[in-house]
């Protein structure tokens, strides 16, 4: 069999906020970008990750030492998308590896890693010290912020790739929660997905197109809405508030329109952001965390079972549990720091996750949960 000659070496230098610089080899597109530091534990699933829209705005680092052995899959889906994509393109500003393969081999390979990165316009750096760049991550302050930049004085840098990106220019560090990147997510039009019993509605803030996969296996039909969609004038049987980038507080009025759909009453299902902007319309308040939640091997356990689950995150805000009003409980909290994981209405049919139970990727412990929000629609 033939082997493929890695491409000329070229240098590229990752530009830390604390100050730190550290070198490797240029992969993907070559190109400035910046964004929040964050990290993956995953040994697999980097299509996913790179395609998961929680990530707009941040350069992903991958702890495990290859990333790219089994390619990436051809993608011949639409909205909905093929599996291995979670949105239509690649999301992150750029990652960060120890190692990228190019002579993937597997069934399902359309392409290698580099070759897609180059043709989606993103750089990376590989033959960097993951393990400790994550440990960084993990030990700073404050949030940490980086920029890739080619050594190549042609490198260009794209800022209108996102809606968000025109308030930054080639020299800053990118901190994409400053400001709302719900309009760089969100489809632009009404999808209608699949055939079922239920009729759901998602508010789309950046959605993971695995929500729709199982809504869809539990017998639903979907339909993806705008994330600034006016819910009164839109009927359904139940309503999902979907993950997706940024600090919840700056999403526009999505919170006062959640208030409405509070006041309609039908069941309320939110994951990832939509979970904090749930906790927000109920009159809570959310905070920065200090160390954000990464990775797919983070513990979570039912409040009342004190059932332990392992789950998928990828997130910088906390709901503050003091603050909830005396109507709502708390469903899942972290096992590493007691943080809130989940909440729902005493009385009302309205639940929500930090966490992702659609994982893809990581584990699939809390996919039940879309499953007993199906029988809450059965039940209300």
């Amino acid at each position: 069999m033939k082997t493929k000659l890695k491409k000329e070496y070229q240098k590229a230098v990752l530009e830390l906020s604390n100050g730190v610089k550290m070198e490797g080899r240029l992969i993907g597109a070559n190109a400035v970008t910046s964004g929040e530091m964050v990290f993956s534990t995953g040994m697999n699933a980097y299509s996913e990750a790179m395609t998961d829209p929680s990530y707009m705005g941040q350069i992903l680092v991958f702890s495990f030492s290859l990333i790219g052995n089994y390619g990436i899959p051809s993608n011949e889906g639409d909205f909905f998308m093929s599996h291995g994509y979670e949105s239509e393109g690649i999301k992150t500003q750029g990652i960060i590896v120890n190692d990228d393969y190019d002579n993937c081999f597997h069934y399902e390979k359309g392409k290698n890693l580099d070759d897609w990165m180059q043709e989606s316009g993103v750089p990376g750096i590989a033959g960097v010290d993951t393990r400790w760049l994550v440990q960084m991550i993990r030990d700073a302050d404050k949030p940490l912020f980086g920029r890739i930049v080619p050594q190549n004085k042609n490198a260009a840098y794209d800022n209108k790739k996102f809606e968000f990106l025109k308030h930054f220019g080639p020299k800053d560090f990118v901190d994409p929660s400053k400001y709302n990147l719900m309009p760089s997510v969100s489809t632009k039009e009404k999808v209608v997905l699949g055939k079922g019993k239920y009729k759901i509605v998602l508010l789309d803030f950046g959605v993971k197109r695995n929500i729709i996969r199982l809504f869809m296996e539990n017998d639903c039909a979907v339909t993806v809405y705008p994330w600034d969609t006016d819910v009164t004038k839109v009927d359904c049987d139940a309503w999902a508030l979907s993950n997706g980038p940024g600090d919840p507080k700056n999403t526009g009025d999505t919170i006062e329109r959640v208030k409405k759909l509070f006041q309609i009453g039908k069941p309320v299902l939110g994951i990832c952001l939509g979970h904090q902007i749930m906790a927000l319309a109920a009159g809570a308040k959310t905070r920065k965390l200090l160390k954000g939640h990464r990775g797919f091997n983070q513990p979570v356990f039912e409040t009342e079972t004190r059932q332990g689950f392992m789950t998928s995150q990828n997130h910088s805000f906390e709901v503050n549990g003091k603050t909830l009003p005396k109507d709502w409980k708390v469903w899942f909290q972290n096992a590493n720091d007691n943080s809130v994981e989940g909440l729902k209405h005493k009385t009302k049919p309205f639940m929500c996750t930090q966490f992702h139970p659609e994982a893809s990727g990581g584990p699939n412990d809390t996919t039940w949960i879309i499953k007993d929000f199906i029988k809450l629609i059965e039940k209300w």
